[in-house]
């Protein structure tokens, strides 16, 4: 059934949108020149826009939208929770149903003594409540000079002043006053930017290496804990040698350190496991959640914490929460959201048809004269764009000039894909067929060439 909505013509939508809606990581006046594109309904892999575009979603929203769009069930449960308790908080030794039911069904999917809860509205305020969770912890365990938090560059944990600091991203440090003492950052396992003359494993090595030399130089009684993606999702889709998470996880152990992986865009099966720290085999003392969680659905994100840091932390009183922690309608539709997941086998999709299918199809984009290198992890893969293949070589012009071209190809050609700098980005619904990774690949292709041939004519193909 095609469903039609009625709304104002595109371009009084769009004015209405620059006089009054501040959009995230933009330049307001920019957008308003060029006028949004507007959204107005979406089913499966599939946006449709204002103007009745169709378009192949190809970055699930922002990572988030696992189950694909449309799901009746998840807007049948949102309903029937806000009839029956449309919100009550977890303050106060007070509870409800949803929180606890959703609690314990995420014990049961994490690994290992992951057992305990603490719930947020996002993966920013999930991180937040990590940075007071870890430092309260050593301070409770008598060592309260153990609060310095050791991240990497070029990461993403949100955008909150704490979890903004947690990331390293230069371009939000250079704003609002980031990053908060006690964080500090060391280099990243990019191999295709930064790995030089090094192979690929000695590089992981190397860059893992650089957490030892950090404690030591901070001082082991100083660190509390390690943070980070298990694949970097916003910085580029950065996929680590595979010697590097092992090397991590031997690091921590040694000195003690609390390990946190950022589970906010790898977790709920964007790898092919229900976690990304499943995949690349670490055992963190605390996961952070959020957007497949939900799927997008609902706004709703958390920490599950180990037994022994929930135990330590429950001898005295936390003094942090949120109004909407475990809020009643997000989690029912979060608990929804995890019914069909694995009532339906998304994550064995993932990991047996669409990875497989999805991997072998990027990886030949690389025959493309500007495509480097191919990398992907389950769902989310990235291209790097480049003028030199064997070289490895960035493009004189500043980066993310080239990304942005292609990335405004791909929207012409009905396709999501995102630019980081100058590599191209993909992390679609898991729910996404062959037949709809054919047109994805087609249309990346599509575009690809209409960049190529822009820069060429625009005599960007110079190497840095």
């Amino acid at each position: 059934m095609n469903m039609i909505t009625n709304h104002l013509p595109t371009a009084e939508l769009q004015a209405l949108d620059a006089a009054h809606h501040m959009h995230p990581f933009t330049a307001g006046g920019e957008l308003a020149a060029k006028g949004a594109r507007v959204i107005t309904r979406a089913r499966g892999v599939t946006l449709t826009d204002s103007d009745g575009n169709e378009i192949l979603d190809a970055m699930a929203g922002l990572w988030c939208v696992n189950i694909g769009y449309g799901r009746d069930e998840l807007a049948e449960v949102a309903a029937r929770q806000m009839r029956e308790l449309p919100y009550y908080n977890t303050f106060f030794q007070t509870t409800h149903v949803p929180a606890i039911a959703l609690a314990e069904r995420l014990a049961a999917l994490a690994p290992g003594d992951l057992n305990h809860v603490f719930f947020a509205g996002s993966g920013s305020e999930a991180n937040d409540t990590n940075i007071r969770m870890v430092r309260t912890y050593w301070a409770m365990k008598g060592q309260p000079e153990r609060n310095v938090i050791i991240s990497r560059k070029n990461a993403y944990h949100g955008s909150s002043v704490g979890s903004g600091s947690l990331g390293g991203m230069a371009g939000m440090h250079a704003q609002g006053g980031m990053p908060i003492p006690g964080i500090h950052h060391i280099n990243q396992p990019d191999w295709w930017s930064e790995g030089g003359d090094m192979e690929r494993e000695a590089f992981g090595l190397a860059r893992a290496q650089e957490l030892e030399a950090a404690i030591k130089e901070i001082g082991p009684d100083k660190v509390a804990a390690f943070i980070g993606e298990p694949v970097q999702g916003a910085g580029g889709v950065i996929v680590p040698p595979d010697s590097y998470w092992p090397e991590i996880q031997r690091i921590c152990d040694k000195y003690c350190i609390l390990l946190i992986a950022d589970e906010v865009i790898c977790g709920f099966g964007r790898t092919g496991n229900w976690f990304g720290s499943q995949t690349v085999g670490i055992k963190p003392h605390i996961m952070t959640i959020a957007k497949g969680l939900s799927s997008g659905y609902q706004p709703i994100g958390g920490s599950i914490v180990c037994d022994e840091l929930a135990n330590v932390i429950g001898q005295g009183e936390f003094n942090h929460g949120y109004t909407y922690s475990g809020h009643p309608v997000a989690s029912a539709v979060a608990l929804e959201n995890l019914r069909i997941i694995e009532e339906e086998g998304i994550v064995d999709h993932v990991r047996d048809v669409a990875a497989p299918y999805v991997a072998e199809k990027w990886q030949s984009l690389t025959d493309h004269p500007m495509v480097g290198e191919a990398r992907i992890v389950g769902l989310m893969g990235s291209i790097a764009l480049t003028p030199n293949k064997e070289t490895r070589a960035k493009f004189a012009s500043d980066a993310g000039t080239v990304g942005y071209i292609c990335r405004e190809r791909c929207f012409a050609n009905n396709l999501i894909m995102r630019h980081v700098g100058d590599r191209m980005i993909i992390a679609p619904p898991l729910v996404i067929k062959p037949e709809e990774i054919d047109t994805l690949i087609a249309r990346a292709r599509l575009s690809l060439d209409e960049a190529f041939e822009r820069v060429r004519k625009e005599g960007l193909w110079q190497e840095a």
